[in-house]
């Protein structure tokens, strides 16, 4: 049987990279999944899915018999950059580099990506969470490559502003900017984040009991880090009769926890939530809209 990618990866790379270049890249997937394990010395056992929305992932064994897992990134979602911040946490709270691997590939210690912290109640998972992401803030080096949270949040705010007359995310559109331009004016911390922290991003693993895993690393302020765990199960929030409080609830105690100010956490978790949101209605995927934009104005 020929090579199939996962639904969810092609489903995710034309959303967010558009038709032409997913389209490309996936055409040379197969041969990539093929090549680059015989390149890197490694056997495959078997592809991770659903898997990721922005790379293959392939558990291997090393030539030893070491299982370890391969990492196939398109070169748009920046694989350098992952690698640059992977090794300079150097397996403190996160996945670690197991070895050199050829173009835009990763090779990675074993974790189980069957088991996330979503498999725990959500306190305790909320908790592990934030010890883990805590260890991940770390000073980047001087000279970094990595973007900055302004520079990321402007090619968000620019698609975002297309929705700005919609009847559903009008005025979430407006608030959500107004909300990012405050908190870029008031604002100096630049540590090393993950990018993409949420509770399905945290996998169970032997070396620790929870690593982080797919960042998508950049530099500023760890509020924003946060806002995209503060939404995890939204689906649980809208359905619950409690859902505005404990939405609410979460921001407070993730801040207090992590000693971070309320409002900021409170303001960036309002601009990622309408940014997915509205990415989401151009996507087509009306229901995770309705959540994410029901769970925004609640804040």
């Amino acid at each position: 049987m020929g090579f199939e990618a996962p639904r969810r990866l092609v489903t995710a790379l034309h959303e967010r990279y558009g038709e032409a270049a997913a389209a490309e890249w996936l055409g040379r997937l197969p041969g990539l999944a093929a090549r680059l394990p015989e390149e890197a010395g490694l056997t495959v056992e078997r592809t991770v899915a659903p898997g990721g929305r922005g790379s293959l992932v392939l558990l291997v064994r090393e030539a030893d018999g070491t299982p370890a897992a391969l990492k196939i990134a398109p070169p748009f979602t920046r694989p350098a950059l992952e690698r640059d911040a992977l090794a300079l946490w150097n397996g403190w709270g996160v996945v670690q580099l197991r070895a050199e691997a050829p173009e835009d590939a990763l090779v990675l210690e074993r974790l189980h990506p069957e088991v996330s912290l979503r498999s725990l109640p959500e306190a305790k998972a909320l908790l592990e969470a934030a010890g883990t992401v805590r260890k991940l803030w770390v000073e980047p080096p001087a000279g970094h490559g990595f973007e900055s949270v302004a520079e990321r949040t402007a090619r968000q705010a620019e698609a975002m502003r297309s929705h700005g007359s919609d009847a559903t995310a009008g005025e979430l559109v407006a608030s959500a900017l107004g909300a990012r331009e405050e908190l870029l004016a008031g604002t100096s911390e630049e540590l090393l984040l993950h990018g993409d922290f949420r509770q399905g991003k945290v996998l169970a693993g032997d070396r620790a009991p929870w690593l982080a895993v797919g960042p998508d690393p950049l530099v500023g302020e760890r509020a924003y880090d946060l806002a995209r765990l503060v939404r995890d199960r939204v689906e649980d929030l809208v359905a619950s009769s409690a859902g505005a409080p404990a939405a609410r609830r979460r921001v407070n105690k993730l801040a207090d926890s992590l000693d971070v100010d309320r409002e900021r956490l409170r303001g960036w978790t309002l601009f990622r939530a309408v940014e997915s949101g509205t990415r989401a209605l151009a996507g087509g995927r009306r229901q995770e809209a309705e959540w994410l934009l029901e769970f925004a104005g609640w804040l």
